[in-house]
């Protein structure tokens, strides 16, 4: 006859078998037992504990933690950053490339500073095998301003260019020898981009009628209800051409030297926004009729005329609603914005095609609208030629510092500017991306750059973006 089995309450046998496991360990975790005593110790404690004992063993302690403490005399004792500070943050996501394989490109530095309580801009850089197959290396800079999200910023980062480089290779395929027309290549870039952005949205129309779990239906919404920006840029080094291709209001601009030694700012892109004439036209255009398609200079509430994703711009009306239902989604921009005739955004991008001149120096700035702004072209590309010029020369370090009234946001009414102005330039930083970051924020002007850097999210939206900037030289080694 078995004996009776004893079934002790779980807190009991807890207890029991936590102070079996004590006693074992003190006599037998001797550091000169044997390594055989060691390899049965181990072997008898997984026998014994069980995986949810294991967990209990693992997240309980023997006493609630002591909360006691004197009192402080000040509610908030952590100042605001100082010089230091300041600069560790603006070049924290800082990067400095040299170029060797790549014939005239020198050299490009990039920087990334958060405002969003998640960053929601991504970045690529790099060289990548030619889309021709001919063994040469092309050139990218790309920057995604993401927006209610950063979800397709993220997305573009992964996807965009491989996009690209396969409508390219399918052009080169087409083409019938000798080199492919620019004009080719603008129109497979196009192409790329339109159907990447036709992808996400079609996603999304299938995902919500599939039969997915909700969690993932909701995860694989998410890249077209967000939306992002693109800027991308393609250096071919056999042709010395560089394509610019700008979806949104992120915007590349050409720095060149001229013969008097004056720093020319060329536009490579023109912000995609309802404050932009040719956009307002061509909107007009495609949705006759309707006279509030675009008001005070926006797209029925968007500041971008053109972007990837921001599905409620583009999917149909049922469907909006539907996924309010099934999903909780994102209300319909209907009944406060007049919504007839989607989709009122397109990703299609305008693109531009430029030479590079291999006897004049000549770099390249691109940037989320965090940096522009508070710049102008002109502005960024004389922050950056006085950078490249004062290379070698004694900088800000050995001029007396500026001086400033106390500061508060206030005088932001009062006459003070609040984008950059040529007094508070400063040349401290080894770094152009970082150099265009700090004067955008505030310069040489401690307290305004420092007061900004001192919110954090949510509310240092209030004061500054998300800002990605990336700065390539050609032709010279800064």
């Amino acid at each position: 006859m078995f004996p009776r089995r004893v079934v002790l309450p779980r807190t009991t046998s807890r207890s029991i078998l936590l102070m079996q496991l004590r006693r074992f360990a003190s006599k037998n975790f001797s550091p000169s037992a044997p390594s055989i005593s060691k390899g049965m110790r181990y072997t008898a404690i997984t026998g014994v504990v069980a995986a949810p004992c294991l967990w209990w063993l693992t997240s309980t302690h023997d006493d609630a933690p002591s909360l006691q403490s004197p009192p402080t005399q000040q509610l908030f004792s952590e100042p605001g950053p100082s010089g230091d500070q300041v600069t560790q943050m603006i070049s924290q996501g800082a990067y400095s490339v040299r170029v060797k394989s790549i014939s005239g490109v020198t050299r490009y530095d990039g920087t990334q500073f958060g405002s969003n309580p998640l960053c929601e801009d991504r970045f690529i850089h790099g060289k990548f095998p030619s889309p021709w197959d001919d063994g040469n290396q092309w050139m990218t800079w790309a920057v995604f301003d993401g927006h209610a999200g950063w979800q397709t910023a993220d997305l573009l980062e992964k996807q965009l260019l491989p996009h690209v480089r396969h409508s390219l290779s399918q052009v080169k395929s087409a083409s019938i020898g000798g080199s492919v027309p620019d004009e080719f290549i603008r129109r497979a870039i196009t192409t790329a981009f339109i159907k990447l952005d036709d992808s996400i949205i079609n996603a999304a129309l299938d995902t919500a009628q599939s039969k997915e779990p909700l969690q993932d239906k909701i995860k694989k919404l998410a890249p077209a209800y967000a939306g992002s920006c693109a800027l991308l840029s393609l250096y071919d080094p056999v042709t010395s051409n560089l394509h610019v291709a700008c979806t949104g209001d992120s915007r590349a601009v050409l720095g060149r030297k001229g013969p008097n030694g004056k720093w020319e700012a060329i536009p490579l892109s023109v912000d995609q926004t309802g404050s932009n004439k040719e956009e307002i036209a061509r909107l007009n255009k495609e949705h006759p009729g309707e006279e509030n398609v675009v008001k005070n200079g926006r797209v029925l509430g968007m500041m971008v005329s053109r972007a990837f994703g921001d599905g409620r711009w583009k999917f149909p009306l049922d469907f909006q609603l539907d996924s309010v239902r099934k999903f909780y989604g994102v209300p319909p921009l209907t009944p406060t914005d007049d919504f007839r005739t989607p989709p009122y955004l397109t990703a299609e991008p305008v693109v531009t095609s430029t030479k590079i001149d291999p006897s004049t120096q000549t770099f390249l700035i691109m940037a989320t609208d965090g940096l522009w702004d508070m710049l102008s072209s002109q502005q960024a590309v004389d922050l950056v030629g006085q950078w490249v010029d004062s290379r070698g020369v004694p900088g800000d370090n050995n001029k007396p510092e500026a001086t400033y009234e106390p500061f508060d946001f206030g005088q932001f009414w009062k006459g003070v500017n609040w984008k950059f102005i040529k007094r508070r330039t400063t040349n401290q930083d080894d770094n152009a991306a970082v150099h265009l970051t700090r004067n955008c924020l505030g310069g040489n002007h401690h307290e305004l750059i420092a007061g900004r850097l001192a919110f954090s999210p949510p509310f240092s939206r209030r004061v500054r973006d998300d800002i990605t900037v990336q700065v390539a030289f050609f032709n010279s080694d800064p």
